[in-house]
């Protein structure tokens, strides 16, 4: 049986043998699809049309899949993240504790909306269907760091503290 050879990475970027690594160990098949793209997220940051059609064609899946799958999970971005970032949790508990009222707040400081990064790339709010907290709801992550019983004012201080003492 005469295979295929899989096509060539998009550039010489050395980060892409990780990813050619991940589909390798999966014999390059189309099952290894959603590892694959935590592979490339993680090594890029994120999910550029370069990388999708990359692994469209390796994996031999129709582009409109990689998409699907790309935009129907929160975790995967199709830009590249801000120097910082606000996952702020929608689930239930946090939506029904204040999140609507913090996500205007958000939205009057930085101009952004959920799943948006600021002109700059400084700032990058994003949301998540649970983050595992629910007793401390409403709850974001930012950066790395876990914050419960927010409010508006609170969230919106913690975002401009982690702002101004840091650069990643």
């Amino acid at each position: 049986m005469h295979h295929l050879a899989p096509p060539k990475p998009p550039s010489d970027d050395k980060r892409w043998k990780i990813v050619t690594a991940t589909m390798r160990r999966h014999g390059h098949r189309p099952d290894a699809l959603i590892e694959t793209l935590h592979t490339v997220q993680e090594t890029f940051g994120h999910l550029d049309p370069e990388s999708l059609h990359f692994v469209a064609s390796s994996l031999r899946v129709p582009l409109s899949r990689i998409y699907g799958a790309a935009t129907f999970y929160n975790y995967f971005s199709l830009e590249p993240p801000g120097d910082h970032t606000c996952i702020l949790c929608t689930g239930t508990a946090c939506y029904i504790k204040g999140v609507p009222g913090i996500v205007d707040a958000l939205r009057t400081e930085f101009g952004l909306d959920l799943e948006q990064t600021a002109d700059d790339k400084s700032l990058s709010l994003r949301s998540a269907r649970c983050l595992g907290a629910c007793g401390q709801a409403p709850v974001a992550v930012i950066d790395d760091a876990m914050f419960g019983s927010l409010n508006p004012e609170t969230t919106v201080s913690r975002i401009r503290e982690v702002m101004s003492h840091g650069d990643n």
